[in-house]
């Protein structure tokens, strides 16, 4: 996870109505995942790889059901003995047609055949173990699509109190400009009566400056923290903002996760499915030397006729069929598939322990998150009290207006680094709840 430092905070996550043209729309943190749920791109290209997968073990439906062809042959021929075999099919054969004049060189004939053939496979062993590689596949993918759903509801989240802090700090933004413009007010005042001296002035124009430009560029960038939401949404928002209806919590709530690397992890699932549809594409290979049994039949019609049906037949039989040698190529297959089935294995392994290096990295990230939280509401705190007792000493004159800018620059720095060390630790407990599932 990327931290955001305080100059971030400052260009890209603030916002504020006022001041824009833009439509407004309330969202809510439920509303917006069930719209990306619903209408998130990915999610539905993530389905469309599932269903093609889902329709590769539907092809596996060949091993038991019969495979059924219906075909209408025209011809015109003067070979003999396609034109005897012709006249033998359409069962019109006389005494006339021995006669060797004719078998050699016989008259133009017609022949038009209509046959139905059924091929029913009776035992292919191989493709059993391949339509079960097929299904694990399926699973893999399925259970892929979940867990990137999983993850979408994170980044929408995420994307969600990026907004959240936005308007946080565009608040903390804006009262900082407020104390800024009255500091001139005051010191203008002051430079009047000849108290102060021109540079003072000078010092906190640059410095009320400094902060409508912050607030300005803010203003400007923040819109892309919403066009981010929208492109998750899969929403044009055009010149159009959402604006979350909950406000970001300035306090973080301490729970208890379970750091332990779940093996019913979608993702770690999905792993498990891939490795086993390459074992069964081994056991496929395998299996592929041994004798396949198929049965056949088919059902002809002839006539000199188009679509005639005059002569009628029918034939019905069995073969085994046994690839005693290919050159070598189920060899080689076999040997691919189990290489790539030790590959999936290693791939496996090198994730889970990836994954739980992950997982302890954030756990630790947790425990600094809930250590910065606490010593942000103190600095905050601290400076909060620093600039209420300088603007005191100022307006007695015991304090220099340097001193006056730099608490005042100070006290809003730290309010918004508490606000992003809030928006860390929330997010990064998400992210550990997700890596845990």
């Amino acid at each position: 996870m990327k931290q955001i430092n305080t100059l971030l905070l400052f260009g890209i996550l603030s916002f504020s109505a006022v001041g824009f043209s833009q439509d407004t729309l309330t969202i809510s943190k439920k509303e917006i995942w069930q719209k990306a749920s619903d209408k998130n791109l990915q999610i539905k290209i993530l389905n469309q790889d599932f269903k093609s997968a889902q329709a590769d073990y539907r092809q596996s439906n060949s091993l038991f059901l019969p495979s059924i062809s219906a075909s209408h042959t025209a011809i015109s021929t003067t070979n003999p003995l396609m034109a005897f075999g012709s006249k033998l099919n359409q069962e019109i054969l006389t005494q006339s047609d021995f006669n060797p004049a004719l078998l050699n060189n016989p008259a133009r004939t017609k022949n038009f055949a209509t046959k139905i053939e059924v091929l029913q496979p009776l035992i292919n062993v191989d493709g059993l173990y391949g339509r079960q590689a097929a299904k694990a596949k399926m699973q893999a993918f399925q259970l892929q699509t979940e867990r990137t759903k999983e993850y979408l509801e994170l980044e929408v989240n995420k994307a969600f109190m990026e907004l959240q802090l936005g308007y946080k700090a565009v608040k903390v933004l804006e009262k900082a400009n407020t104390t800024a413009a009255a500091n001139l007010k005051l010191i203008e005042n002051y430079f009047k009566q000849g108290i102060l001296q021109k540079t003072d002035l000078l010092s906190v124009q640059v410095r009320v400056n400094e902060i409508k430009n912050q607030l300005q560029y803010a203003k400007s960038n923040v819109q892309n923290a919403s066009d981010y939401l929208g492109f998750l949404l899969n929403e044009d928002t055009g010149t159009k903002v959402y604006k979350p209806i909950e406000e970001l919590e300035n306090a973080i709530a301490i729970q208890t996760i379970n750091t332990t690397l779940s093996s019913n992890r979608k993702d770690i699932q999905a792993m498990d499915k891939s490795s086993e549809a390459y074992a069964k594409m081994v056991q496929s290979s395998k299996m592929n030397f041994l004798p396949r049994l198929n049965a056949f039949g088919s059902y002809e019609l002839y006539d000199d006729k188009l679509f005639g049906t005059n002569a009628k037949g029918y034939l019905i039989g069995a073969q085994v069929s046994w690839n005693v040698f290919d050159g070598y190529k189920s060899i080689g297959k076999m040997e691919k598939a189990k290489a790539d089935f030790q590959k999936s294995e290693m791939e496996n392994q090198q994730y889970k322990s990836k994954s739980q290096l992950e997982l302890n990295k954030t756990n630790r990230q947790l425990k600094d998150a809930e250590n910065k939280v606490n010593l942000s509401k103190l600095a905050l705190e601290q400076s909060q009290e620093a600039y209420r007792i300088r603007s005191n000493r100022f307006t007695q004159g015991l304090e220099k207006t340097t001193d006056l800018l730099q608490a005042e620059t100070q006290m809003s720095q730290k309010e918004l680094e508490f606000l992003q060390a809030v928006f860390e630790y929330n997010f990064t407990q998400e992210y550990l709840q997700f890596l845990t599932k």
